[in-house]
């Protein structure tokens, strides 16, 4: 797909939102013109702003002016040391955080890197690479090289090491070492703004990250705000001047111009809310606030569905959306500021989504793009770890869908005692059953220790693509909380367009593969484009106690010369703790059929199955009548998941493969391959059988 045919497909698909698209655009060139022709926000205009006399009266003001109950002012310390105090570990972990950011040790996508206790950080540097981002003004720089990932700098750039810093400064009560964290936060803080002025360099290249950092650094100016290192007023005014500059480049650089704004303009708008309500006399503040909570209020509406699920067509991102709502809302709801009862509603069912398809050791399935990103890293977690979300809604909103488990970190430092007592009232809420969401085209089937999400809906971003993959009808099954079959992963974005294009493909799921072609073909240099035309849909959703039935559909393949539709059914035994699957092929001409089932690791092996094993595969619905010599076992030896049984002439092959668990990180792992050549009508059918 070329260019003016990718285009061509926008416009077909979302025609209005290309013609407000351009509208945007226009306005956003004067937006930018208007940036550049103020004045900068220098001392004198912070002093008038707080209406002080001298930079020496600053801190007193500030102090005075400390009015709401957000969860970061130095007057909720108790409350959340309370909530942490109910936690077996909670105050460690955050000072294992704390260390690690006075230490200026950070891990970037699993990458370890170390500049040492009070030295200079090298805010520009992409470590995997070495490549240094020079200070050029943004509108010249030259952000996507090959073997380069500006996503590495960005990570360090958000600042949420500041915020570290001032969960030690809350949990430590030694006054020598709290003194410490202070001075860390005041010399890292002024570190990056001497590094990175305004406009110039890979740090304001994008204006979420902008909009990230402006919130974690002002919330870690109110976690600070008492502490003696930072009322200097040579500290105060830069900071504050810092804070200014930024929400005025995130004002005026808006990411609304794209034909579908995504998640980047939700975390514009959170920027401009967290720094407005923390520091209401900054200049502009009451105006960027107005347009934040409206702005939220329409993309609340605009990227979210109905049903919970975020438009961004990835699991991953879903949570990365949640956090970023959910921080507007912790913080306009203790400025008093109202964000409305539809924002609540429906932010709470995106937690709801994401309890139903999490495991029971709180892990997500991989489903579109994983960034490992996320908007409020108060305590360090693995990748695929969401089983937070849920207990955090449950106390921020007094929720007993969400309830049980434990009270999250997250929860003690956003929400204190006061969310903690919520917690605790609420009675356990029943598990998890099997939910279908057509809008955000997740599936979930659960029961028998078993949770398998499907993917089978539009592609992200209302059909755009964005951070959807080529997963239609592919599957993640997770056994007794353990990964079994998974999805590959991300791998990387623009550091190496070949593998992205590679982890984004068909052949990276869970899914069958005709002819050796893309389901959807796509334009290998638009690495966030995926025309909507597979148009994959749910035909059967049947949950029941003792079987689970889904049978979904896609298009994609009508496209070939031999048109063929696929169709795939899931049944999910309960009684024989069994997942039986069978693809049905619907159309014209012979085809080589590939299909694969990727592992996370390289724990698998070949074996007849046993009576036993074949016993229970036979007995579930729509079984093969005979199975090839060889299954499939998977897991360590001795500790076995599940084995894999495959009809006759549909003999499995192990081969090497690659999983990606989170951003940046790619292991060797083994993927099961089967397949044959097949004249529709065809079915294929297989069955896994939990241990």
């Amino acid at each position: 797909m070329g260019t003016f045919d990718y285009y061509t497909a926008l416009v077909r698909l979302a025609p209005a939102a290309v013609a407000k698209s351009a509208v945007r655009r226009v306005q956003g060139v004067a937006r930018q013109a208007l940036y550049r022709r103020r004045y900068r926000v220098d001392e004198l205009r912070i002093l008038q702003a707080y209406g002080v006399a001298s930079a020496q009266e600053l801190a007193g003001k500030l102090l005075e002016t400390r009015h709401t109950s957000v969860w970061c002012e130095h007057r909720q310390r108790p409350s959340v040391l309370e909530a942490l105090a109910a936690m077996p570990g909670a105050r460690e972990r955050a000072l294992e955080r704390a260390r690690a950011a006075l230490g200026q040790e950070f891990v970037i996508f699993g990458t370890r890197v170390a500049f040492g206790a009070g030295k200079p950080v090298d805010w520009s540097l992409d470590p995997l690479s070495g490549y240094r981002y020079p200070l050029d003004p943004v509108e010249q720089l030259q952000l996507v090289r090959p073997g380069t990932d500006p996503k590495y700098p960005w990570v360090l750039g958000r600042l949420d090491s500041l915020v570290a810093l001032g969960q030690g400064y809350w949990v430590e009560e030694d006054e020598r070492e709290r003194a410490r964290f202070a001075r860390a936060f005041v010399l890292q803080t002024l570190d990056f703004l001497q590094a990175n002025p305004p406009g110039l360099g890979v740090q304001w290249a994008c204006t979420m990250e902008v909009a990230l950092r402006a919130a974690n650094l002002a919330q870690a100016l109110a976690m600070f705000v008492e502490a003696p290192e930072v009322q200097r007023p040579e500290f105060l005014v830069p900071v504050l001047s810092a804070l200014a500059e930024h929400t005025a480049w995130v004002e005026s650089h808006p990411e609304d111009q794209g034909a579908i704004p995504n998640n980047h303009l939700v975390a514009n708008y959170v920027g401009l809310l967290v720094v407005g309500l923390l520091f209401p006399e900054l200049p502009g503040a009451p105006r960027q606030v107005a347009l934040a909570v409206k702005g939220l209020r329409t993309q609340m509406q605009a990227q979210v569905h109905g049903d919970g699920t975020s438009f961004e067509g990835s699991t991953s991102y879903h949570r990365l959306v949640v956090e970023l709502f959910t921080l507007a809302q912790v913080v306009a709801l203790r400025a008093g500021v109202v964000l409305g009862q539809d924002y609540e509603e429906r932010l709470c069912r995106m937690f709801q989504a994401t309890r139903s398809w999490c495991s029971e050791h709180g892990l997500s399935p991989q489903i579109g793009d994983n960034d490992s990103c996320r908007v409020f890293p108060l305590r360090d977690r693995a990748d695929q770890d969401h089983g937070y979300l849920a207990p955090l809604g449950a106390a921020l909103f007094g929720e007993e869908s969400l309830a049980g488990g434990e009270f999250p970190d997250e929860a003690a430092w956003l929400l204190g005692k006061p969310g903690l007592e919520r917690f605790q009232a609420l009675p356990p809420a029943p598990p998890p059953v099997s939910v279908s969401f057509p809008a955000g085209g997740f599936h979930v089937l659960r029961g028998a220790g078993a949770v398998v999400t499907i993917s089978a809906g539009r592609q992200g971003q209302c059909g755009v693509g964005g951070h959807s993959h080529n997963d239609k009808l592919s599957f993640e099954l997770h056994v007794d909380g353990q990964l079994v079959i998974v999805d590959s992963g991300t791998g990387t974005y623009t550091r190496n367009a070949e593998l992205r294009n590679a982890f984004r493909g068909t052949a990276a799921h869970n899914t069958l593969v005709l002819d050796g072609v893309e389901q959807v073909a796509f334009e290998p240099a638009r690495l966030f484009a995926l025309p909507e035309d597979a148009r994959a849909r749910v035909e059967v959703f049947q949950p029941g106690v003792q079987l689970d039935r889904l049978t979904v559909r896609h298009d994609g393949y009508r496209t070939l010369t031999a048109p063929v539709g696929l169709e795939r059914t899931f049944y999910l035994d309960k009684r024989e703790r069994a997942l039986a699957v069978m693809d049905r092929l619907i159309g014209t001409g012979a085809h080589d059929v590939v299909g694969r089932l990727h592992l996370p690791d390289t724990e698998a092996r070949l074996r007849p199955a046993s009576s036993e094993e074949l016993a229970r595969a036979l007995r579930v619905p729509d079984a093969p009548r005979a199975f090839e010599p060889l299954a499939v076992e998977l897991g360590p030896e001795g500790a076995v998941r599940a084995v894999v049984l495959f009809t006759s002439g549909l003999t499995p092959r192990l081969e090497p493969s690659s999983y990606s668990p989170g951003y940046g990180q790619v292991k060797q792992a083994w993927v099961v391959t089967y397949g044959a050549r097949r004249v529709p009508p065809a079915w294929l059918r297989w069955v896994v059988v939990f241990s």
